[in-house]
């Protein structure tokens, strides 16, 4: 029997959005895949639940693998739905994506594991840097500056 090319059900990952004001402006980290899917392209920290953890606690593990950064998972902030396709049109792989929102304890993103680049971004420049962006990802920072803020009035 050979098995099938693509999976059987949608993969449960996760990604920490870790928020701060600083020098005048608002940031986010954002890390350049370096291995793919998706190599070179700019999104947050993340990757895969693992069995028996919670989509809070694997998106501080994931910031941390990736970047070396501590923070502390805050809330749920939204999901989002990941689909890849072939030429044909058929499912490749599928993810639901939870979006943590992180406040930031310690550490300056270095990347690790399979980041290229990690860095603070300013949530007021994602758009006009050249990054090259995987989907959502500015709607996603925006969305998570204004929940931020409104937590840290």
């Amino acid at each position: 029997m050979s098995v099938p090319d693509t999976p059987l059900r949608p993969m449960l990952g996760t990604i920490a959005v870790v928020c701060r004001h600083h020098g005048g402006q608002d940031q986010v980290i954002l890390v350049q895949r370096g291995k793919e899917p998706n190599a070179g392209w700019w999104g947050f920290p993340g990757g895969h639940v693992e069995m028996g953890e919670t989509a809070l606690e694997a998106a501080a593990r994931e910031l941390l693998e990736e970047t070396g950064v501590t923070a502390r998972p805050l809330e749920y902030l939204t999901n989002v739905d990941v689909i890849s396709r072939d030429g044909a049109g058929s499912v490749k792989r599928q993810y639901l994506l939870t979006v943590v929102l992180c406040e930031h304890i310690s550490g300056e993103p270095v990347p690790d594991d399979d980041a290229e680049q990690a860095e603070w971004i300013p949530v007021a420049e994602i758009e006009t840097r050249g990054l090259q962006l995987l989907d959502q990802v500015a709607e996603v920072a925006r969305q998570a500056q204004a929940r931020w803020r409104a937590l840290n009035r």
